[in-house]
């Protein structure tokens, strides 16, 4: 009972994600992080479950169960799912308490329409909010990473997310232009899965696909990244076996019930083999990337299981449009942003958000194409969530950047 108290009448922020959805509560901080998954009976649409359980039936499921994502792309693909999913996630942190309706300030895209506006307001509404207040990605972004937005200088954030990349400038509590591509984390996913198909008849599923992106992914040949804001190597299961080119091609795999403590000891991580930093521990630790990995799949040539190995070198060419993708839309946007903004850019640098701030190396490929400092910001998947939850903590003072469209050139999509 004193836990519903503690939740009755807080206002909540929601980073509502294509892969994952994130919720800020007041006074709290962030208090969930679950995919954006719904697993639904295909017998009486009843929903079975929802978030990390959801998550775990994707490619597994049965005839009667589908998992579902209903959001695509950055918006919602799916209304009755995505406003089961919203119910679902409020209910989680604001308790039982049919009283309990609180105010919600909601992340979106910054190139979505009218009518996808409403449908994510409408979703929220539905699912228990009393107010709804929506607030573009990228500039949550921008002071989730701790940027000067209210002042009188330019910032450009780059927010690679899911399924949109968010590109733009702020400056005076505003955004000067911005740029949403539909080309991120599950493009990446399809480019790797069409190109095992296309070149080794091999098919797998989109989380062995994901798993091999982060296990040996990267978007230039470099020889050792830093590990950004100290964010731990991530695990790769059992589909997914990652071969160390520091160990003279010593191959390991790891089960998903496995720690990073775990993992220490056998000395290898899934991101590679830790070099040697010395004793401090305030130094940087550089990560030496696998060489390649073992992936599992369906042969399409004979129905059968098969195991197949992949270089660093492939999957890098696999995600070169993507990539490609995002580059392109940061230059445009620079093309774009007024000449003393850009002056401060320089200045400053560009500061890179979202889960697909990690792809190892992305920072080095903008920094080269552009000419141009490129920071990973220190929590880059929490980022838009921090920014949501700073609206939602002082909600008066960031009143302006709420429910605001792009200005000017802003809103500009590819």
């Amino acid at each position: 009972m004193a836990q519903n108290k503690t939740f009755t009448g807080r206002d909540i922020g929601i980073d509502l994600g294509t892969a994952n959805t994130l919720v800020y509560v007041r006074g709290r901080g962030i208090v969930l992080n679950e995919p954006s998954v719904v697993a639904v009976s295909t017998t009486d649409g009843s929903v079975l479950a929802v978030g990390s359980e959801a998550k775990e039936t994707i490619g597994r499921t049965p005839s009667n169960i589908v998992a579902v994502r209903p959001l695509r792309d950055g918006v919602i693909a799916d209304f009755e799912i995505a406003e089961r999913m919203l119910r679902h996630f409020i209910k989680k942190v604001t308790g039982n308490r049919r009283l309990a309706r609180p105010r919600v300030v909601v992340c979106v895209p910054s190139g979505i329409t009218g009518v996808e506006r409403r449908a994510v307001m409408e979703a929220a509404s539905q699912a228990g909010a009393r107010q709804v207040h929506l607030i573009e990605e990228p500039m949550a972004a921008a002071i989730g990473a701790g940027l000067p937005v209210s002042e009188p200088t330019g910032c450009m954030v780059v927010d690679v997310g899911g399924g949109t990349t968010e590109v733009a400038v702020v400056s005076l509590g505003g955004m000067v232009t911005a740029r949403s591509v539909r080309m991120a984390g599950d493009a990446m996913d399809a480019a790797i899965t069409a190109h095992v198909k296309k070149r080794y008849a091999l098919a797998i599923g989109e989380r062995t696909a994901e798993e091999i992106k982060v296990s040996i992914g990267s978007a230039v040949p470099v020889g050792a990244w830093s590990a950004p804001g100290g964010t731990p190597a991530r695990l790769t299961e059992r589909n997914v076996e990652v071969v160390s080119a520091a160990r003279g091609g010593e191959s390991l795999s790891f089960d998903k019930g496995d720690t990073p403590d775990q993992a220490d000891t056998l000395g290898v991580l899934a991101t590679g083999d830790r070099l040697g930093t010395g004793d401090d521990p305030e130094r940087t630790q550089t990560l030496l990337p696998p060489d390649r990995c073992t992936i599992r799949g369906r042969d399409q040539v004979t129905g059968l299981p098969k195991v197949l190995e992949l270089t660093a070198d492939e999957v890098r060419h696999a995600l070169a449009e993507p990539v490609d993708s995002i580059v392109a839309a940061v230059r445009a946007t620079l093309d774009e942003t007024p000449p003393e903004l850009a002056g401060d850019i320089m200045d400053r640098g560009i500061v890179l958000t979202g889960g697909g701030a990690l792809l190892r190396g992305l920072d080095v490929r903008l920094s080269r194409e552009l000419d141009i400092p490129v920071l990973v910001a220190d929590d880059p998947l929490d980022c838009v969530a921090l920014g949501t939850g700073r609206c939602v903590e002082d909600f008066e003072s960031l009143r302006t950047v709420l429910d605001a469209r792009p200005r000017g050139l802003a809103g500009a999509r590819i």
